[in-house]
């Protein structure tokens, strides 16, 4: 889980992880306190206060279980450990944690836009089960377009620019700030690629959930009901290996 970490995050978590042990009146952190640790170095401490509606909590199970869904089904994406709907501090209601087997330094075109169709994947599932969509994906259209535009403009993942470098990374230590070096006929073209690719990617997530529809279904009731539900659950009520019971 802390897979890809710095040294700085690495002593966060453990830190977090003895406060824990502390705060429950044991010598010793455990396993459990390890994992709640890099989640709340990730996104937070859980808002045990924060009451959503049931409405909100309905539409924010199916908008983890479409990122979850949509990573499952496509090939070279990284695993579903963990799906929540408990709200964080950090301002998400709910998250989808994926981890990668070992390091992973390098990321092929496949891998970059199946991680973009994962990031539409809340927001089709939003537009497939509720036909509307809320605030919900903001950090997910931030992520997917920062994504698809470091392809076309610093990665050469574009047919039309080829391995031209559009845009410059200044900084790249603090903060790591971008500046385009094209013209703005150029400038022009790469909004508009940047618009289609993640076009493209968020179309391939709502036929991936549609084809899926029952699937999103039961897992979007029974992580409704659970709140929070390992990769392991996910995985096997996916496959048909785990029969679920609703209340």
């Amino acid at each position: 889980m802390a897979s890809g970490a710095s040294g700085a995050e690495l002593a966060n978590i453990v830190n977090e992880a003895a406060l824990r042990a502390v705060r429950d009146g044991r010598a010793c952190a455990t396993q459990a306190d390890m994992e709640e640790s890099i989640e709340v170095v990730i996104a937070g401490y859980q808002k045990k206060n924060a009451i959503l509606t049931n409405k909100e909590k309905q539409i924010v199970a199916y908008h983890e279980i479409g990122h979850a869904l949509v990573a499952a089904k496509q090939t070279n994406s990284a695993p579903v450990t963990k799906i929540t709907i408990i709200p964080r501090t950090s301002g998400a209601l709910g998250y989808t944690m994926q981890v990668d087997d070992g390091n992973h330094y390098l990321m092929s075109k496949e891998e970059i836009e199946n991680k973009i169709a994962t990031l539409t994947g809340g927001r089709a599932a939003e537009e497939v089960i509720f036909g509307s969509v809320t605030t919900g994906a903001s950090n997910d259209i931030e992520q997917a377009t920062k994504l698809a535009r470091a392809m076309i403009t610093q990665y050469g993942m574009s047919e039309k620019f080829d391995m031209v470098a559009m845009e410059t990374v200044t900084n790249q230590y603090l903060g790591g700030d971008t500046s385009l070096a094209c013209s703005a006929e150029t400038q022009a073209q790469i909004d508009k690629d940047v618009v289609d690719l993640v076009k493209k990617q968020h179309e391939k997530a709502a036929q991936i959930l549609i084809e899926n529809r029952e699937k999103l279904d039961e897992l979007a009731q029974y992580l409704y009901q659970k709140e929070t539900i390992t990769g392991e659950e996910f995985m096997k009520i996916l496959n048909d290996e785990q029969k679920i019971y609703l209340e």
